[in-house]
């Protein structure tokens, strides 16, 4: 009964006396990962103020950029508009010649258009018409205004030919 009574007494002293000190380091290990995280978070949050704070300051410079481009637009088409006055009434005060605008030089991209395409509608038609001057006459015709109508619209595009109405 001694022997037994020793050993529950052993038994209890050993489980009232157990040490808590894995169960502690857990604690304090989960408590350092809550700090880290929460400070990760935190300079997220500061790194997402900054791009923020960024972002605003490239959209107020492209504002201002855009401000400045159209007052110097502005502006110079109110120079032109002063310097064609100012040649309008000169001219009509002086004599009655009207200035003509400069050419332009060099080839229209109609015309660069459509020597193009004859010269490829020319050789398409050989290749395919088994006739070959019957297919060359009918490709390069096709060619020619396919090139035209495509180079006519970039001159539309560029300004050297007034857009349609």
């Amino acid at each position: 009964m001694k022997k037994i009574f020793s050993v529950a007494a052993l038994a209890i002293l050993l489980s009232a006396c157990s040490n808590n000190a894995k169960e502690e380091a857990m604690i304090k290990q989960q408590a350092i990962v809550a700090v880290k995280d929460s400070l990760r978070l935190d300079s997220f949050k500061r790194a997402d103020a900054v791009e923020k704070e960024r972002i605003a300051q490239v959209k107020e410079e492209e504002i201002k950029t855009a401000r400045i481009r159209e007052e110097k637009r502005t502006l110079l088409l109110a120079e032109r508009n002063d310097a064609a006055e100012r040649r309008s009434n000169s001219s009509s005060s002086s004599s009655n010649t009207v200035a003509t605008p400069a050419k332009k030089k060099g080839w229209s991209q109609a015309a660069k258009g459509a020597a193009i395409g004859a010269g490829a509608g020319a050789i398409g038609g050989i290749l395919v018409d088994k006739n070959n001057a019957r297919g060359a006459i009918i490709g390069g015709v096709v060619g020619a205004g396919t090139g035209y109508v495509i180079g006519r619209g970039q001159d539309r595009k560029s300004g050297r030919v007034q857009p349609k109405n």
